[in-house]
């Protein structure tokens, strides 16, 4: 319990990256069109990100400084410049379609429309970041999230073949779909897995949590246990859908739908645990990406920054979680479909993903910051081949967008 306690940032953040809005529907949907067959991409995820976060959690524990503020010293500010407005902007885009997914698990459990719940969740989200002690923010919000795992109960539940699940998932298949849907679907779950804000937000973390030399091992085991852990939750969601909608054939556009397996086998109770499961994960990601906006502008500027200081001493850093929450909510309240904006925002968060990733393999081996715990060897291997997957899914975003009409 001690050492799933100490790993719970990275279980938090590992719910923002893995599992939110955009893996509700998008894992789902994979799962539901696709089968198994995009099962490979999570594992890929999952080695990528435990490589990139482990970095930047060693950035944070060696120099005691955050990644990105790093990023602005080592490459200056105009590089830096445009890797703030681009993952600014996608972080908050992201923020929206969070906020998003929390309304719409509350319309799931209560019947009322996501719409009035948009700014009950945005205030929520920032009475949270502004009040909550960072470790208890990441203890409550990081283990509450893992109530998803009811998906991977309900598989031993349901009447699943797994020795079909296990061919699925060893073969690549459109399933009629057609290559270029598959494709498409794999680019925006690859994206959900290692959004741009993860990392810095797990880096900021290590910060706030005084995290030095000697809590290296500590930060290791929060990127070995966190981040599998979010893995295994879209893998159930994944296997889940293709027991129940992929037989059938079945397009899943909505939360409800989502939820299908799990009321399948526990009825009402099923949905309410459902909605519960859909609302941590949704909100723990809300607050992940609301703060890591505020990190990021804060860190390049060179503000007061962190929950570990008092809102007085970091205003600034704290008007711009303010601002941010205030546009999403203006976004959401355009009525645009939460659902659909995650499928844009992932879109948009593959294109930018080089911008995040290369500045920390390139910090990762300063030794002017780091001295001899730099990158080694194999480090550089894994990272190097990481960022080529990167760069390819960055590339091909926004053709297979048009090609498919956003995987249609």
């Amino acid at each position: 319990m001690r050492r799933l306690l100490a790993a719970t940032l990275g279980i938090l953040s590992a719910i923002g990256g893995f599992v939110d809005v955009g893996d509700l529907v998008a894992a789902s949907q994979a799962g539901a069109r696709f089968g198994m067959a995009h099962a490979w991409v999570l594992l890929v995820g999952v080695l990528g990100i435990c490589a990139y976060a482990e970095m930047a959690g060693r950035i944070a524990a060696v120099s005691g400084r955050a990644v990105f503020d790093l990023v602005r010293e080592r490459l200056g500010p105009r590089v830096a410049l445009l890797n703030l407005v681009a993952s600014w902007l996608v972080t908050v885009i992201t923020l929206a379609a969070e906020l998003g997914g929390v309304a719409l698990a509350l319309q799931l459990a209560s019947g009322v429309g996501y719409l009035i719940w948009v700014p009950v969740a945005a205030g929520a989200v920032w009475l949270v970041l502004w009040r909550m002690r960072f470790e208890l923010m990441e203890r409550v919000f990081g283990l509450a999230g893992l109530s998803l795992l009811v998906f991977a109960v309900v598989l031993f539940l349901l009447p699943t073949d797994w020795a079909r699940l296990g061919h699925g998932a060893l073969h690549l298949s459109a399933g009629g779909h057609g290559w270029a849907a598959y494709w498409f679907v794999t680019v925006a779950l690859f994206a959900s897995t290692v959004s741009p804000y993860e990392v810095f937000f797990f880096s900021s973390g290590g910060v706030e949590e005084n995290w030095s030399p000697a809590d290296l091992a500590r930060s290791r085991s929060n990127v070995l246990i966190g981040f599998p852990v979010g893995g295994l939750l879209a893998l159930s969601l994944i296997a889940a859908a293709a027991v129940v909608h992929h037989p059938g054939g079945t397009s899943l556009t909505s939360l409800d739908q989502v939820a299908q397996p799990v009321v399948l086998v526990l009825g009402g109770v099923g949905l309410a645990i459902a909605a519960m499961a859909f609302f941590a994960v949704t909100f723990g990601a809300a607050l992940e990406t609301g703060i890591s906006a505020a990190y990021a502008v804060a860190q390049y500027f060179g503000w007061q920054w962190g929950k570990r200081v008092s809102p007085r001493e970091a205003a600034r850093f704290h008007s711009v979680l303010l601002v941010s929450v205030l546009l999403a909510v203006l976004l959401l309240m355009t009525t645009v479909d939460p659902v659909r904006l995650t499928e844009y925002m992932l879109v948009l968060s593959a294109v930018v993903l080089p911008l995040t990733y290369l500045p920390i393999l390139v910090v990762a081996n300063d030794r002017d910051y780091l001295g001899d715990r730099v990158n080694g060897r194999w480090n550089n291997l894994l990272g190097a081949l990481f960022l080529l997957v990167i760069v390819a899914a960055s590339v091909a975003a926004i053709p297979l967008a048009i090609v498919t009409r956003m995987g249609q």
